[in-house]
């Protein structure tokens, strides 16, 4: 098959690898029918995730169809529509069994981690890919949702709504910023509405993305090169401060940002993907009652976000801005990797 391969920091090639193949009983084969490229896999391209080794398959967002089942997969069949999640789960260590996914004991890869597709085993952005845990990290495709818009269930939308929204603990009446309207950061702002917020206020050095904010939820726009932009944000707070600040770039000018507009007793929800050290001015921060969030997504919402996606409950179908022929990759990254000049949010990949 073909696939996309990591050769190591800014370099990538499409060329032809060995099929994969059922290792453990528990696996599934899925040949991708529709697969995208996540933020996360820009920082691998820069060398921002040092685990991922050269020889790499990346990717871990997709849709596609069941082509093979190892012989303890009973409710997942060859045939069946699946949408690929980006936390591959056993289900029955401890920390799945309280809902953290992201930590998975099992040994695939790496004990601990969850994400291990196109991280620490052979991902999505290939024609077909190997699941491990197939019955709990495959969903069923419901009849009448497009594949491309499923697609978004894989990653960008549970991360946001999880990580910022969850984590954040947004409740009715709160002020919510979301600094980096970026697909995660955008994913954030759609999922905010499900519980009540007053205003979502999209913050971002693009004011393209800004402007498009307002489709996906932001009440308000606030372009980050202004030099009042801090003065704009705590306009709109009556002066207080927001009551949660979600940070969805992974930069540490962003994560100071957020500690620069979050009121006291209120949330810092950290989303992005960092780099490089961030630093934290506890000397100041102490007393400010403030709760501060990490973390990878669980996908413990997937299926919730799956069932308001098939009645029409969310609308993702504005977050894909660019389509390419999976044989075409290369120039998809091209296209997602320079954003502020294409405008682009998320690049579907059909094969």
């Amino acid at each position: 098959m073909r696939a996309l391969v990591y050769q190591g920091p800014n370099s990538i090639v499409w060329q032809e690898v060995p099929d994969p193949r059922i290792l453990k009983p528990t696996d599934a084969i899925v040949k991708i029918a529709t697969t995208t490229i996540c933020g996360t896999d820009l920082h691998i391209l820069k060398g921002d995730v040092p685990a991922v080794q050269p020889g790499r398959i990346l990717g871990h967002e997709g849709v596609g169809v069941v082509t093979e089942v190892g012989e303890a997969v009973t409710e997942i069949a060859v045939g069946d529509r699946v949408i690929v999640s980006c936390i591959s789960a056993c289900g029955k260590c401890s920390y799945c069994l309280e809902g953290m996914y992201s930590h998975c004991l099992a040994d695939e890869g790496a004990s601990g981690i969850g994400w291990i597709l196109g991280h620490l085993i052979d991902g999505t952005q290939a024609e077909y890919v190997r699941v491990p845990f197939a019955e709990t990290s495959l969903h069923k495709l419901p009849e009448g949702v497009v594949p491309e818009e499923a697609a978004m269930i894989s990653d960008i939308l549970p991360t946001g709504h999880e990580i910022g929204i969850r984590y954040g603990a947004v409740k009715p009446g709160d002020v919510v910023a979301v600094i980096g309207a970026g697909p995660v950061g955008l994913a954030a702002m759609t999922t905010a509405a499900l519980y009540g917020p007053s205003r979502v206020i999209a913050i971002d050095l693009d004011a393209n993305r800004v402007e498009q904010a307002k489709r996906f939820g932001a009440s308000d726009g606030i372009v980050s090169s202004d030099a009042d932009w801090k003065e704009q944000v705590i306009a709109l707070t009556d002066g207080l401060g927001v009551d949660v600040a979600i940070e969805a770039v992974g930069v540490p000018a962003t994560w100071d940002m957020t500690l620069a507009i979050v009121r006291p007793g209120g949330h810092v929800a950290n989303v992005g993907v960092h780099g490089k050290p961030v630093t934290f001015p506890l000397e100041k921060a102490w007393i400010q009652n403030l709760t501060i969030t990490t973390g990878l997504v669980n996908t413990d919402t997937s299926r919730m976000l799956i069932k308001l996606l098939a009645q029409g409950k969310i609308d993702v179908a504005g977050f894909i801005s660019h389509r390419f022929a999976l044989d075409d990759i290369l120039s998809a990254y091209d296209t997602f990797g320079r954003a502020a000049e294409t405008k682009a949010l998320k690049v579907i990949l059909t094969a």
